[in-house]
Order: structure tokens, then sequence, then C-alpha cells
């Protein structure tokens, strides 16, 4: 239980023993003739040294991430007859206009937005509109989960 508590609170309790060393370090240097004269520098100095590694230890603290991010991959199979029937109904449940089931399509090509603003002659903030549009109706966050849900729809072969 006594190293669990003094992993715990290692970096606390060294600090006080630097803190207790420093302390004795300097009691004991202004006895000496060369100091007695320069104390009040010595110890603002000291203290400035002190905070100022308090502050970089502190900032180090505060900037590392508390989150880890796990990234899995994971294959998908999609088993296919090679016969593909377009569900109309569904398209009109999610309210997809014919020009974003054909940004839908043209993403499960594998193409970028501006490539698809190439393709269909328009602007690629309109693509980027079009694309915002169906992943907020079709309640996903990428082109891969939008992907994944036109084709489970029946909106994309």
């Amino acid at each position: 239980m006594t190293s669990g508590f003094f992993s715990k609170h290692r970096p606390t309790i060294l600090y006080g023993i630097s803190l207790a060393l420093l302390l004795f370090l300097l009691k004991w240097l202004e006895l000496r003739f060369l100091i007695i004269n320069h104390v009040i520098e010595i110890y603002v100095g000291a203290i400035a040294v002190i905070f100022t590694g308090l502050g970089i230890w502190l900032a180090m603290k505060l900037m590392k991430p508390k989150v880890e991010t796990v990234i899995v991959e994971k294959e998908v199979h999609v088993f296919s007859d090679g016969s593909f029937t377009f569900n109309a109904q569904e398209a009109h449940i999610l309210g997809l206009s014919k020009r974003e089931l054909e940004v839908l399509q043209l993403i499960a090509e594998g193409m970028s937005n501006q490539e698809i603003a190439t393709r269909l002659f328009v602007s690629l903030n309109t693509i980027k509109t079009h694309s915002s549009r169906l992943f907020e109706k079709m309640e996903v966050k990428s082109r891969m989960q939008a992907m994944e849900k036109g084709k489970r729809l029946g909106l994309i072969p």
C-alpha cells in the first residue's frame, strides 16, 4: 500500500524534497562570507528558477491529450449477384435530390470533391454543399459511412 502511495504522489514528494534541499543549501551558503552581501539576489533568482521549472512542468501536463484515439480498420464484405435495383422509395423517404444522388454515386466511385465538381460542371463549394446536405439527410458523418449506408439502402450499386 505504501508503494502505491509513493508512486501516486511521487512528483509531489520529490518536489517537496528538492525544495527542502534547496532551502538547506541556501541557508548553508548564506552563512558563508561570499553570499552574505547578495542574499536577496540569490533568493529572487532561485525563486525565478523554481517557478520557471514549475511553469514548464505544468504546461507539459496540461498539453498532453487526455483521450487516446484508437483507429480500428475493419473489412466489410459486400455480396452482390451483379444486379442492382434502385430503391426510389428510400431516396424519397430521405428526401434526396437527383443531384445529391449523383454526388453520392461519384463519391462511391472514389472521386474527390474537386473531381466531382469538374465532372458535374459546378463549383467546388456547390459540391461541398451537396455533400454536407447529403450527409445530413443520411445521418452520417463521413464519405465512407455515406457509401456504406447508400449501398445498404439500395441507393447506389
